[in-house]
């Protein structure tokens, strides 16, 4: 039972950051992605004010959004090959048995 709730943890967790992270870089939702306030403390104490320009860039924001569609893939191909990844957890199949 616990492999299962470990599993279906994990696909969620994939599931809820992918979202974010599609979202955030560009929805106004959460803020404007280039003006929050720990990146312009990170970039003002670092002395680096390049910081907050290359995170404000469309490249890094969709490099950003590329993440999210990563994490989403990954819990799709947990949610997929469920009963594989319980299997493992137990300890029942190796690498070579698959």
């Amino acid at each position: 039972m616990v492999e299962k709730l470990t599993v279906i943890f994990f696909i969620v967790l994939c599931l809820l950051l992918g979202f974010y992270l599609i979202l955030a870089p560009w929805d106004m939702l959460f803020g404007r992605w280039g003006e929050n306030y720990l990146l312009a403390y990170l970039s003002d104490r670092s002395g680096f004010p390049s910081i907050r320009t290359t995170v404000a860039s469309n490249w890094f924001r969709g490099a950003v959004t590329g993440l999210g569609v990563l994490n989403l893939v990954i819990a799709f191909w947990e949610a997929a090959n469920f009963k594989q990844s319980v299997a493992m957890l137990r300890g029942k199949i190796t690498h070579e048995d698959s």
